[in-house]
């Protein structure tokens, strides 16, 4: 029986419906039908391919669908939002519309953070202040025998104690060059030199190193213990090897603050020829490595390394002492200083009265401090103490309690003097 014939009795149809036949596709070679992609990657490769430059700027109006039945990449989707073009004019590109096209990145926008009324969460706010127990004197005792209960705070000379460490702790960038000179000699220049560095090295712990710039065997080196025979002469001979701190630290003594001093010559007949251009190359050797320098000028304006010395320095300290030529000598040097060009460095100067006794002598020492108050920036006096008195080496344990604070106040002075921007060191 046919399958017509079947079909139309509904003898022996089968329990499924049939589908209608269709025509027989022409045959391909077995060749062909290798190379032919699927239907289904050839619609995927079809959704995938970027279309060419001309099609994504002007599409023709009747261009076809692939053939697969998928819409063409630049449709909108179902989720209403317009498909983008990465690689399309103006993605990467945030310039004016006439100029060329280039791929820029756009420019950073830090996010906007709206101010808020609450208050901060900081350590600080939310910690209640202590108030730091006393260090010294009687008040230190009730502390203690009170079993840490009774905590009357810091006297106020411990009060100021603190503020002038913290002023002398001050940061500073870069190198601060301090000149210590004075017209008369025998007034105490090089032991001022020699405390104030080994005060500023021992409260701040910077690099701090001090030259013997005195063309007449100057004594500097003498004031701290002797660690190397090597002199600024042979430090400038050796310039082209210094490189890192070690190399320079061969020509210096380090005393026990940790103050170091480059000493000079001690004879008189090599002295001499340090001129000021041995000085300026000293200086630009030892600021790569130092954040203070300080200059220990011999008695006189007049000698070779003393122009040098006035132009490399940032401020001026002029020590006196506190007799009637001793005061003189020291106002003659500002004179001096003003009538030659140098009246910047005049009013940034500090006057230094040494080895002032308490009540003794005729000397009216307010009448003195008027008068230098009037032309420097600062005046302050040191008192007498024997431990400096005696010449040898300075130690500050050993000074007087007063002799301590005198000096702690004179650095804090120079220290209201740094810079608040100055380049980097150069330290290796």
């Amino acid at each position: 029986m046919h399958v017509s014939d079947q079909q139309t009795s509904g003898v022996g149809a089968p329990e499924h419906p049939t589908t209608e036949l269709r025509p027989q596709e022409p045959q391909q070679s077995a060749k062909a039908r290798e190379d032919a992609p699927t239907r289904a990657f050839a619609g995927f490769r079809t959704e995938r391919r970027v279309p060419a430059p001309e099609q994504r700027e002007s599409p023709p109006p009747t261009e076809a669908r692939p053939a697969t039945g998928m819409p063409p990449w630049d449709a909108t989707p179902v989720t209403g939002i317009p498909r983008v073009d990465p690689t399309a004019y103006g993605a990467y590109y945030n310039g004016p519309a006439d100029a060329p096209q280039q791929e820029t990145r756009a420019p950073y926008r830090p996010e906007y953070l709206p101010h808020t009324p609450y208050p901060e969460l900081s350590t600080g706010m939310l910690l209640r202040p202590i108030k730091p127990p006393p260090s010294e004197g009687w008040r230190r005792l009730l502390y203690l025998a009170s079993g840490r209960l009774i905590n009357l705070g810091e006297s106020p000379r411990a009060a100021r104690h603190n503020d002038l460490v913290a002023q002398v702790n001050r940061p500073l960038r870069g190198s601060y060059r301090i000149a210590l000179l004075s017209l008369k000699g025998g007034v105490g220049k090089t032991t001022i030199a020699a405390t104030l560095g080994s005060t500023f090295a021992a409260i701040r712990g910077d690099r701090v190193v001090a030259v013997d710039a005195n063309p007449d065997r100057g004594t500097l080196s003498q004031k701290i213990p002797l660690e190397t025979t090597s002199t600024v002469r042979q430090l400038l001979h050796d310039a082209g090897t210094i490189e890192r701190y070690s190399d320079v630290r061969r020509y210096t003594s380090k005393g026990p603050t940790g103050l170091e001093v480059v000493a000079s010559e001690t004879d008189p007949a090599i002295s001499e020829a340090f001129s000021a251009d041995d000085y300026t190359r000293t200086c630009e050797i030892l600021e790569r490595f130092y954040g203070l320098v300080l200059a220990d000028c011999g008695p006189g304006l007049l000698h070779s390394a003393m122009s040098s010395v006035l132009e490399n320095s940032d401020v001026l300290i002029v020590v006196a002492s506190g007799s009637i030529d001793g005061a003189r000598s020291a106002s003659a040097t500002l004179d001096w200083l003003d009538a030659h060009g140098h009246e910047a460095l005049v009013r940034n100067s500090i006057a230094v009265i040494n080895a002032v006794r308490p009540r003794t002598g005729k000397v009216d020492m307010s009448k003195v401090i008027d008068h230098f108050s009037r032309r420097c920036r600062a005046v302050r006096l040191v008192p007498y103490d024997a431990h400096l008195d005696e010449g040898a080496e300075i130690s500050l344990e050993l000074l007087r309690r007063d002799t301590r604070e005198a000096f702690i106040e004179l650095a804090a002075v120079v220290a209201e003097g740094f810079p608040g921007d100055q380049p980097n060191l150069g330290v290796s």
